[in-house]
């Protein structure tokens, strides 16, 4: 019976063992996938007129034209900086007749503190 009860003692510790490294690589992974997302949302905002547009959307919700008017930029170039930003979940679009209204999203609100943070 000693001889079980000290076969039970040596397994128990290979098997926390084995737990442990697998909680530490699922940690490790979960990490991973965290930095790669914030990677991608990061690249959506890494130039100057985007990083604009969110703060002046933090101000609240603005149309395309508003928005190519503040930033002294024709309304196609704006548009194309909100449609990437609208792909990396940044900003969302509302519909009104023929115009859109930009506001930001949740990820969007945090990374307008962010910048502005930055920026006083």
């Amino acid at each position: 019976m000693a001889t079980t009860d000290t076969r039970a003692e040596v397994l128990i510790p290979s098997a926390r063992s084995a737990a442990a490294k697998a909680r530490v690589k699922k940690d490790a992974e979960q990490r991973f996938k965290r930095a790669q997302r914030a990677s991608i949302l990061l690249k959506h905002v890494s130039d100057a007129t985007r990083l604009q547009v969110i703060l002046l959307l933090a101000e609240g919700e603005r149309h395309v034209g508003d928005l190519s008017e503040s930033l002294n930029q024709s309304q196609p170039a704006v548009s194309h900086h909100l449609a990437l930003m609208r792909h990396g979940g940044i900003v969302v679009p509302r519909r009104q007749g023929k115009n859109n209204y930009y506001s930001l999203t949740d990820s969007g609100e945090i990374l307008a503190k962010v910048v502005q943070a930055m920026t006083s």
